[in-house]
């Protein structure tokens, strides 16, 4: 089965990505696939199937899982339409530097170490946990992180658990990926202020433009431009928190045109950089 690279990016103002929905879209909840972010997915109710690693269960009255950075998973898929359910990504750096930097956190290395085989929770921590996430939706940012702090310590906590896969299910498919992945990713990091020329890219993987192409798109689902325009954008998001000009964000970002950038910032964030920059 081919894995799927997903890349994800944290919610605005915020270090993690928060998702709460009522229904599973897109392919890649319906498609074997992985990322570094550690994912913590809860269902409130309903039927379905997951995959996580080399275990594939059912459930019938909601799920609580906890799944490792990497580790390839379909993260759910439902008997019916609706399915009422959260999903936390966190970055592996965030949680490392938590344990590096504040020792009450030491109980998570244990939990980073375990989601490694995908935990599954029940009983009253699934509940409790559930009740938690779901009411952590309409938050503001500092006060869904704390949230996140306290529910992620709670697992850490409970012996109301089940390991999915008794050993780390093999990832050679995704360490291939990543490996591929990480060259690219920390290309685009030291020049994407910079006009970037796909035929670049392309020799990093001795391959044609075409070849590339195809490559990223399959792996990652999306197309390369998109992928540079959405990292520009968030660089241009923590860049417009400084004293800067719009144009000089613009062009700072990699970008040559300032209306081509307005345009570009309101399809990923959904409002101008003017509007981001002053809270509207």
């Amino acid at each position: 089965m081919r894995i799927q690279f997903e890349i994800v990016k944290p919610d605005e103002g915020s270090s993690f990505r928060f998702v709460r929905s009522d229904s599973f879209e897109g392919s890649q909840q319906h498609s074997f696939h992985f990322h570094p972010e550690i994912e913590l997915l809860c269902v409130r109710s309903g039927a379905g199937t997951t995959r996580i690693g080399n275990h594939e269960s059912s459930y019938i009255d909601g799920d609580l899982v906890l799944i490792g950075s990497n580790v390839p998973h379909i993260a759910v898929l439902p008997d019916h339409p609706t399915h009422e359910h959260v999903r936390v990504q966190i970055k592996p750096e965030i949680m490392e530097q938590w344990l590096t930097d504040f020792p009450e956190m030491k109980a998570l290395a244990g939990l980073i170490e375990k989601s490694r085989h995908g935990i599954k929770f029940s009983g009253s921590v699934k509940r409790n946990i559930t009740l938690a996430l779901f009411r952590m939706a309409h938050l503001a940012p500092l006060d869904k992180y704390l949230g996140l702090v306290k529910v992620l310590n709670q697992l850490a906590q409970t012996e109301e658990y089940e390991y999915l896969n008794n050993v780390q299910p093999k990832k050679d498919a995704a360490n291939r990926y990543r490996v591929r992945l990480q060259k690219l990713f920390s290309f685009v990091e030291e020049n994407y202020h910079r006009e970037i020329d796909i035929r670049e890219v392309a020799a990093l993987f001795n391959i044609s433009v075409p070849s590339f192409c195809n490559y990223f798109k399959k792996t990652t689902n999306t197309t390369f431009t998109r992928f540079l325009n959405n990292y520009r954008i968030q660089k241009a998001c923590l860049h417009l928190h400084e004293d800067k000009t719009i144009a000089e964000v613009c062009f700072q970002c990699g970008f040559n045109n300032v209306t081509y950038f307005n345009k570009i910032f309101k399809l990923s964030v959904g409002k101008t950089p003017s509007d981001y920059r002053e809270g509207k």
